[in-house]
């Protein structure tokens, strides 16, 4: 059912926990399935992410969708995070059962909730980011045992 690296991935996730004074946190959530995922960035002054950890609240895809998610935007710029795409997130998995994809989604849209605070926080517009449509906001109670 699921492949090697999403079982990797679930069982040894990367990057997970919280960044202290974050330049970006994004927090989103799925109504249909519970799962819930913050991410936080660290982003330098020339906007490369040099940091990123998640906590994740949700099924085993969800958590191997976070943790490649972080993998994969460490390092790029807040352009090319942009870029990072639920498909890019189910390929670098080596895919995901149909019924599994909301969680590749979930990371793209996480991925983004964190731009768009980064974005706000510092009075930037980032091309080709728009207000995240499931972002949970920082006062909306939110378990916090991920």
């Amino acid at each position: 059912m699921y492949t090697e690296k999403v079982m990797d991935h679930f069982q040894h996730p990367r990057n997970v926990g919280e960044l202290e004074n974050a330049s970006g946190v994004g927090t989103v959530g799925n109504a249909k399935c519970g799962d819930i995922m913050r991410m936080y960035l660290d982003i330098d002054d020339n906007q490369v992410i040099q940091d990123v950890k998640f906590k994740t609240f949700g099924c085993g895809a969800a958590v191997a969708t976070s943790s490649m998610a972080t993998e994969l935007v460490k390092g790029l710029t807040v352009q090319e995070a942009l870029t990072v795409t639920n498909k890019a997130v189910m390929e670098a998995l080596d895919g995901l059962p149909a019924v599994k994809v909301h969680c590749s989604l979930l990371a793209e849209e996480a991925i983004h909730a964190a731009l768009w605070d980064y974005a706000e926080k510092n009075g930037i517009q980032i091309e080709g980011l728009k207000k995240p449509k499931n972002d949970i906001h920082e006062e909306e109670e939110v378990n916090e045992e991920y």
